[in-house]
Formats: structure tokens, sequence, C-alpha cells
């Protein structure tokens, strides 16, 4: 296992720890050439230091941006996904780095630089915060979960769901049909995400069956198997819904870093546009 200065597995949020060791490397590279470069002379964006910190920037970028060509194209030819993937999260952190060299650590000044700045910093900790995401989710979902589903067809299993419960219930007794009519029909009636599911992905599902096993003492044993099915129903259903919830928040995060993204792209051709033309 890897373990870091303090002691701590990194192993679970590390894929690959050569990859880690060429970045910190890399880093140490670019800071030791910035600080050697600073005191030479002063660094900004239009001297030959500031350009050609941003002349790297841009190849890094375009190839971090050829990870998403290469997923919609979907050719092994191009090489393995793990590498493209790594090359993705390190190299976008390091643009990141090489922007902040190429205006010299200062603010940007002009609203197209302050565009380019400001997008820069979101897209990258997106794509971080996005990298936990994808390796939380999962963890917590595989963790406390029975049932495992698709985004897109939570919407149609819980549909099944309402029709096996309604059949059920025609069946049932007096008290069962109240409880189906003031507990368990509301929650049958759409994916419902909640925001507990986040911070505890089993209580939140416990905690609304408690009244079915409080009505269970009180049944026959006949109605006790009926009520036990319907109590399955039901929890399959919460659990559907906590799949819907945290998945829900992958699918938020992908707008809000991929659509951006392609914003980047298209602004910092346009500043290289800018400085060739003028």
């Amino acid at each position: 296992m890897m373990k870091g200065l303090m002691g701590i597995d990194i192993s679970r949020w590390v894929q690959s720890p050569q990859w880690l060791r060429w970045f910190l490397i890399a880093v140490a590279v670019c800071l030791l050439a910035y600080i050697t470069n600073a005191i030479i002379s002063e660094i900004n964006p239009g001297n030959i230091w500031g350009i050609i910190y941003g002349t790297v920037a841009t190849l890094v970028m375009v190839g971090v941006a050829l990870y998403a060509i290469r997923r919609r194209m979907l050719k092994r030819d191009l090489g393995d996904s793990k590498v493209w993937v790594q090359f993705h999260l390190y190299g976008g952190t390091l643009f990141l780095l090489l922007m902040f060299m190429h205006s010299g650590f200062h603010l940007p000044s002009g609203a197209m630089n302050w565009w380019l700045w400001g997008l820069s910093v979101w897209v990258t900790l997106s794509g971080l915060l996005g990298v936990v995401i994808q390796k939380w989710i999962p963890r917590i979902l595989t963790s406390g979960l029975s049932v495992e589903a698709m985004y897109e067809r939570v919407p149609d299993l819980v549909m099944q769901i309402r029709d096996r419960a309604e059949r059920l219930i025609e069946t049932c007794t007096d008290p069962i049909k109240d409880l189906y009519r003031k507990v368990v029909a509301p929650a049958l009636a759409m994916p419902q995400p909640r925001m507990i599911y986040y911070f505890d992905i089993t209580g939140g599902i416990q905690s609304r069956m408690q009244q079915m096993e409080y009505l269970k003492q009180f049944l026959s044993v006949e109605e006790r198997e009926s009520l036990d099915q319907l109590k399955a129903m039901f929890k399959t259903k919460l659990e559907l819904d906590a799949h819907y919830t945290l998945q829900r928040a992958l699918r938020l995060w992908l707008y809000t870093h991929v659509p951006l993204s392609l914003v980047l792209l298209v602004l910092v051709a346009l500043h290289l546009w800018a400085v060739l033309y003028y």
C-alpha cells in the first residue's frame, strides 16, 4: 500500500502512484524554472518567459482535450484508456499551474483575461472534484445497498414496483391499505432524490420503514407475509432513490465541467489568435 506523509493510505484515491510521482516531479521542475526566471527578470504574459509558459500550458491543454475526443472515437489504436485518464487528470492540473506561471501569479486585467483565468480555475477544480465524486459514489452505493441500477433505468423500475405494489395491496387488509396510502404510495409516485443519502446511505431508508415494523406486531401471520412483501418493495424503491440521488450528482457535475471546458478551449484559441495576429 502507498502511504502518504501522514501515514495515510492514499492508494484508495490514487489509481497510479507512478503517474503521481511524475506529476510531482513535473510540478517541482516548473516551480524551479519559475523561481530561476523570476530571479533573472520579471515574468509577465507579454515577455519571453510568460510566452513560453503560456505556450507550454496551451500544448498541455490540447493534450488534455484529446481525452474527450478519444472517448467519442472509441478506437483501441489510440492507446490505453487508463493512460488517457491519468494524463487528463494530471495534465489538467499542470495546465493550471502553467497558466499561473504565464501570468506571473498575478491577477488578470481585462474582461477576456478574467474569463480565461476564471474558467481555467473552475475547469481544473471541478475536474478534481469529479475524480473524488467518481471514486466516492460507487464505493458508497455498493457499501450499503442491496440493489444496483443505472440512472436512466430508475424511473422505469420505480413504475414496475408501483404496479406490483398496487396489485398486492388489493388483497390486503385495511390496516395495510391505510399504511400504503399514507406512507408507501407517495414514495412510489416517482424517483425522489433526498439529501440524507449523501450523509447516510442506509439510515434514511431504515428510519422510513420503522412504521411498518410497528404495524407488523398487530397483524396475523398471513397479513405479516403481505406486509413483508410490501416492505421489500418499499425498501427497493428507497434504495433506487439513493442511486438516483447520488448518480444525479455525477450527471450534474458533467453539466458543469464539460460545457465550460469547451468554452475554455474556444477562449484559449481566440486568445492565441489575438496574440499572433496583433
